[in-house]
């Protein structure tokens, strides 16, 4: 029986890149404190231009898509988020990966074949991702996390510091456009923009502006990667079954977990 966590990360590995190293080191991490067995494989955009190379999203128990953009192939981004969100998969985008969720939803859910992002088309005509008016890349700066959301069940508190590595983000022109199609915001700076999106009627759907791969070990695992790891032991148990006790001696749903995502929150906070 299948006793290890898959994770699948979407974007084009790329070594020198300090998100991508760091993307790593926070799953480990954050699996350490849940006592799960994790492997990570890296899923270059390129591999899943096709509906037959997304078959081998299938294996994994959650799925994330990564920082690193412009990618190589935007289609196989937008396919793999596709897939993640028609199949409810446990999911969260990072930087980049926020930017390519708001396309994908935007072009597949909202129905607007021409949505764009001024990164790979600055002359689009409906630019739902565009140049931030001030670069937050390198940044570490302040979100308030609404109320009776998951970010905000994630963290338990209404603000938060995260940082940043960007340089574009949703549109504030498309920003009521999205809301009311469903894509709800549930994180916004100071001037009321969008820094966390997510999904309501799926296990896990979340998607952040900032990158929180970029933690400090010494402040412990980061509680939105706990939590997401956690849906993923649920999702895994789901479908291999709790007679198979995938995870030994874990109750998979992560209730009963050394560590819950919000007491290493409220641990982070102190």
């Amino acid at each position: 029986m299948e006793r290890t966590l898959k994770v699948g990360i979407i974007a084009d590995y790329d070594p020198d890149f300090r998100p991508h190293r760091k993307a790593n080191e926070v799953l480990t991490h954050s699996a350490k404190a849940l006592s799960a067995p994790l492997e990570a494989s890296w899923l270059p955009t390129e591999e899943l231009t096709s509906e037959a190379s997304l078959t081998r999203l299938e294996k994994f128990d959650a799925l994330w898509c990564g920082p690193g953009s412009p990618y190589k192939s935007l289609q196989g981004a937008l396919n793999a988020i596709r897939f993640a969100r028609e199949r409810d998969y446990p999911f969260i985008g990072t930087c980049a990966g926020f930017q390519h969720i708001v396309l994908e939803y935007a072009i597949n859910v909202l129905g607007i074949e021409d949505a764009a992002s001024e990164e790979y088309n600055p002359d689009g005509s409906k630019l739902f991702i565009s140049r931030l008016a001030c670069s937050v890349a390198g940044k570490t700066l302040k979100i308030k996390v609404k109320p009776d959301t998951l970010a905000r069940a994630t963290y338990g508190r209404q603000e938060i510091n995260e940082h940043y590595y960007c340089n574009f983000g949703l549109n504030p022109a498309f920003q009521s456009q999205l809301e009311a199609g469903g894509l709800k915001v549930s994180g916004i700076d100071d001037d009321g923009e969008a820094r966390i999106l997510e999904l309501r009627d799926r296990r896990f759907f979340i998607a952040t502006l900032f990158v929180p791969q970029l933690f400090e070990e010494n402040e412990g695992p980061h509680p939105l990667i706990v939590a997401y790891l956690e849906a993923a032991m649920a999702f895994h148990a789901s479908r291999h079954g709790r007679d198979g006790r995938a995870f030994e001696q874990q109750d998979l749903t992560g209730a009963h977990n050394e560590k819950s995502a919000k007491q290493i929150a409220e641990n982070r906070s102190l």
